[in-house]
């Protein structure tokens, strides 16, 4: 039986303050393909789901704050989307090793509409991005969101000052851990197309009278797309096993 109809609004309010904040911007859940009722919905439903695990964490600091409650709501709403960032910049970083892969494979085809959201992409970005939002899916990487807004309730307790460089700390390291995992996924990539080209510049070289770029491009993308082709499920595994590792360290 609730004995505090407004503290338990007021508690549930401030959760979907948090809860929002982080499936506004997280990956999959705030594609412009899912409407918008559909993300308030699930929002919800997980605040709902959260608040009575949180209780002693979350009603205390709400009951009889008055106007602070409103910077309350702006710190929660921040923590929250902080949270999202990180995993959107990890779904981002697959994004950007997709467009550094076709382009080092020569795949230079104009950009169509891409399966996520509604920006022009390269078919073979668009590929790996979904497949590798399709893999986290897969391994319930919204489970480990909720687990990681769970656990942001001990370490940024709901009521205590925002610290932007607290957060800003955490975007750089998440960004540094982010490039090095994605330059560990285009990096057969990387050899390839540099070993490629400064071969067929050397062929250049000795004949110059051949149009060496006409002649080496079907093979280049030949070449990218064979190796694409062997690597991918590596990729995708290696991309799966690197997001819990980036959620734990943000």
């Amino acid at each position: 039986m609730i004995t505090d109809p407004e503290g338990t609004v007021l508690a549930l309010f401030a959760a979907f303050c948090r809860i929002g904040g982080c499936i506004m911007i997280m990956p999959g859940f705030s594609s412009a393909r899912v409407p918008m009722q559909v993300r308030l919905f699930i929002a919800v439903a997980v605040s709902m789901a959260i608040l009575p695990v949180m209780w002693t964490d979350i009603y205390p600091q709400v009951t009889g704050k008055g106007h602070s409650y409103i910077y309350l709501i702006a710190a929660e709403t921040a923590v929250g989307a902080v949270m999202g960032l990180v995993a959107r910049y990890y779904v981002l970083g697959l994004q950007f090793t997709g467009t550094a892969i076709t382009m080092l494979m020569g795949f230079a085809s104009p950009p169509s509409s891409d399966v996520i959201e509604d920006t022009p992409e390269n078919q073979v970005t668009s590929l790996i991005s979904f497949a590798g939002l399709m893999v986290l899916f897969m391994l319930d990487f919204h489970h480990v969101m909720i687990e990681a807004i769970v656990q942001s309730y001990r370490a940024m307790p709901i009521g205590t000052p925002f610290d932007p460089q607290g957060v800003l700390i955490t975007l750089t390291d998440s960004l540094a851990q982010i490039f090095m995992i994605m330059l560990r996924l285009a990096s057969p990539f990387i050899i390839y197309g540099l070993l490629f080209n400064v071969a067929i510049g050397m062929v250049n070289k000795l004949a110059p009278q051949i149009p060496i770029y006409f002649i080496s491009q079907p093979y280049l993308i030949m070449g990218g797309l064979f190796l694409l082709y062997l690597g991918i499920a590596a990729m995708l595994r290696l991309f799966g096993d690197g997001f819990a590792l980036v959620m734990q360290g943000g």
